[in-house]
């Protein structure tokens, strides 16, 4: 039983960023914008924005919006 929990709570910790980038990435390229951020969260300020996007290419990845949950820089 406890397997099965921690296997279920990973399963479920690893699927909140593709639903995060999913419903923020209102255009369905893959990337999230900043303007595609501020629509959701109009109180994420372009520093915040440039803190989360880690590689520098003005959108933010999968791997870049886990980080930026993780860190509480977006809402989970």
């Amino acid at each position: 039983m406890k397997t099965y929990l921690s296997t279920a709570a990973a399963a479920l910790l690893l699927t909140v960023p593709a639903w995060a980038q999913s419903a923020l990435d209102t255009n369905g390229d893959g990337l999230v914008t900043m303007e595609e951020v501020q629509a959701a969260y109009p109180e994420v300020t372009a520093d915040v924005f440039a803190s989360m996007d880690a590689d520098a290419d003005g959108a933010l990845n999968d791997a870049e919006i886990a980080a930026a949950t993780e860190a509480g820089l977006l809402p989970s």
